[in-house]
């Protein structure tokens, strides 16, 4: 008799135990999941802020940036948007209060365009202006070839504005001509000290690459 309740009593010992022991297995599995969870909450959050950080940062490294272009085609339009998309910079469209038609446009017909490319004193008027211009370190120009010039369109956006300081970066699009004098005109038209690099001359399939290795090379 006394041997069956010594075996009883151990037994239920034994079972006293292992729950014990299981309790604790569990609780201690529970604290690390926890922790686990805690720590993965903490990385993401990490790298989240991280992220935000870089959009923020990217978002203002170039806002002293912008791109202002002159397009009657399109085409000089397509090569500011992608530089101004590659710059992550602000972009500013020279709109004519009268706009060019086909037929201002038509080459040695004498029509609008050739008129005032003969005339070096023609200033178009151009409709609007650019918000906070002292806001802008660096001004990339882009506008089309027109008999051999930037059109005087150009002109009248650069004696509208004191340029004293800023960097303009040039660039102009055309079928088969080069840039030509063209950007040095155009830096005639500015004060002394400001800052005018040599422009680049771009094709209508210019693509993105072809851009974004311009603007490196001229440290943007």
């Amino acid at each position: 008799m006394i041997k069956r309740i010594s075996i009883a009593l151990l037994s239920l010992l034994l079972i006293f135990a292992f729950s014990a022991c299981s309790n604790n297995i569990s609780e201690s599995t529970e604290k690390e999941t926890i922790s686990s969870s805690d720590n993965n909450e903490i990385i993401t959050s990490d790298t989240e802020q991280s992220a935000e950080n870089e959009k923020e940062e990217n978002a203002q490294m170039n806002s002293s940036v912008l791109v202002v272009y002159f397009s009657a085609t399109g085409t000089t339009k397509q090569i500011a948007k992608n530089a101004a998309e590659i710059l992550n910079a602000d972009i500013y469209e020279i709109t004519p209060e009268q706009s060019y038609t086909d037929e201002d446009l038509a080459y040695y017909t004498n029509g609008r365009a050739d008129r005032e490319q003969n005339d070096l004193s023609a200033r178009p008027a151009i409709s609007g202006s650019v918000k906070d211009m002292d806001k802008y370190d660096t001004i990339i120009l882009g506008y089309p070839i027109w008999h051999s010039q930037a059109p005087r369109i150009i002109s009248t956006f650069l004696e509208s504005y004191d340029f004293s300081g800023k960097t303009i970066i040039p660039f102009c699009t055309s079928h088969s001509s080069g840039i030509g004098s063209s950007d040095t005109d155009l830096h005639n038209l500015c004060s002394d000290n400001t800052n005018w690099i040599k422009g680049k001359r771009f094709s209508s399939d210019a693509s993105q690459n072809d851009i974004k290795d311009w603007l490196n090379s001229v440290n943007l």
